[in-house]
């Protein structure tokens, strides 16, 4: 099976599913400054995997709201993303 990444918004929430892995990242990446805009909070509950490139597109997700001027609060952080954070 080929791992996907998909995102919706809803109202001020962007909600990812599927895998946050390199592998599948590079969508989400082009569409980033768009995706976040006007976004307050990133909804994790759907994600089924992830890696240290995962981490790393949160982390810009992040900063990207913060220069759009908002802070964004993460939800749905499930074990999945809590181990993942853990190694680094």
């Amino acid at each position: 099976m080929t791992p996907q990444l998909t995102w919706t918004r809803e109202a001020d929430t962007l909600v990812l599913a599927g895998e946050l892995d390199q592998d599948v990242l590079a969508p989400l990446w082009d569409a980033r400054v768009e995706a976040m805009n006007g976004v307050t909070r990133i909804d994790l509950s759907q994600i089924s995997r992830v890696d240290t490139g995962g981490l790393a597109l949160l982390a810009h997700l992040v900063n990207q709201a913060k220069k759009q001027g908002n802070a964004v609060s993460l939800s749905g952080v499930n074990d999945k993303v809590l181990r993942a954070g853990a190694i680094i």
